[in-house]
């Protein structure tokens, strides 16, 4: 069967396109769907906790959830603490509020979780966490108190473990075949991707799914990652190189990736990434802090149409995808949208990847949504 080029397309620049929205080798595996909550939070304070409570009950409770369990809490400090949107805290554009971590925290706590862990790949170093939050101006110290056994790990490096876990990807992987995190996500019996809600400037949306993508190590997918053993004196600068670029092969600790003949576009590659890590490590609790954010991108680095925001809602699912979907509706985008459309102008869908590794659906017609609707809840990011 041949097929016909257009007039002025060069044979090259067809393939590359062609290759560039090519399906993966895999069949579409079984996506399910999971409730989701959505409430109007107007801040961070007294409403807070009572809140988050009430969409914990409405998806049945913590107790069965974390009773006894070691709960890993990943939250979203993505940039640097000195990068600012204007004069606007980072906790109030770019950062997971602190006040929303330490309610989860208490919250888990007192439904009998055992022990918590709050985990980040803090930007582009090594420090322990507690030493990047004072620098970021907050006091970590109520978050450890919070509850009965809380610590923190930066999960760019190994930590205080003695090796880095391997999580299989499904079906191959889009991209990499698996997936390698620090210990402490093998350790965690509950994972929760506490996130904001947040435009990407290369994954369309940054939600639960892409918040994820902080936790791989810096000494492994790194700029400055060694190509032999993880280096732990690597943990600097960004994932851009092996990541976005693909411009070589993670250290050789980690399996590299399923096809390095695949198009080297930051914008085909991240989804699928994304899409590979929420399938090979599932979350367990999906919590996006959508009170105040920012519209136009995922940092102050994005430059053009940036602005602080209160949405002034809270999303919550136990389905990652499923929630993700809902939250791409709030903020006026339709999640079953291809490349080409609002919010993947110029992206794949990380959410149609995912679901197509069976992750979860993101069709709103299979998904019940309780507390707000969603029609009550929007908040346009591109008004």
């Amino acid at each position: 069967m041949h097929r016909h080029m257009a007039p002025g397309i060069s044979r090259r620049h067809f393939f590359a396109a062609a290759s560039a929205t090519a399906l993966p080798l895999f069949a579409a595996a079984p996506a399910p769907a999971a409730p989701v909550s959505i409430a109007r939070c107007p801040d961070y304070g007294t409403a807070l906790t009572p809140t988050l409570k009430t969409m914990f009950d409405q998806l049945g409770g913590l107790s069965r959830l974390v009773a006894g369990k070691t709960v890993g809490i990943k939250i979203n400090l993505t940039g640097s603490p000195r990068q600012r949107l204007g004069n606007t805290p980072a906790e109030l554009a770019q950062y997971t509020h602190p006040a929303v971590v330490g309610s989860v925290v208490r919250l888990m706590g007192q439904a009998g979780a055992q022990r918590i862990r709050i985990l980040e790949g803090c930007f582009a170093c090594d420090d322990p966490m507690e030493e990047f939050l004072i620098e970021v101006g907050w006091d970590p110290s109520p978050l450890l108190n919070a509850a009965a056994r809380v610590d923190m790990e930066n999960t760019n490096t190994l930590g205080k473990g003695g090796k880095y876990s391997r999580f299989k990807t499904p079906n191959g992987g889009h991209i990499f075949p698996s997936i390698m995190l620090n210990h402490s996500y093998e350790e965690v019996d509950v994972l929760v991707s506490l996130a904001k809600l947040k435009e990407h400037a290369t994954c369309g949306v940054t939600l639960s799914m892409k918040n994820m993508f902080g936790a791989t190590p810096l000494t492994i997918y790194g700029d400055h990652a060694a190509k032999d053993d993880a280096d732990e004196g690597t943990a600097r600068g960004g994932r851009g190189t092996i990541m976005h670029a693909g411009a070589r092969q993670p250290a050789a600790i980690a399996e590299p990736e399923r096809d390095p003949k695949s198009p080297r576009a930051d914008k085909y590659r991240m989804p699928r990434i994304v899409a590979d890590i929420a399938a090979a490590r599932p979350i367990h609790l999906a919590i996006i802090d959508g009170i105040s954010t920012m519209t136009g991108g995922e940092g102050p680095w994005n430059g053009g149409r940036l602005r602080a925001v209160n949405p002034g809602i809270l999303i919550v699912g136990t389905n990652a995808a499923c929630t993700d979907a809902v939250g791409t509706a709030v903020m006026g985008f339709d999640p079953m949208a291809e490349r080409g459309t609002p919010p993947f102008e110029r992206c794949d869908s990380s959410l149609k990847l995912a679901e197509m590794h069976g992750v979860g659906t993101r069709d709103l017609s299979r998904i019940e949504v309780v507390g707000l609707p969603i029609k009550d809840a929007v908040f346009k990011f591109r008004a």
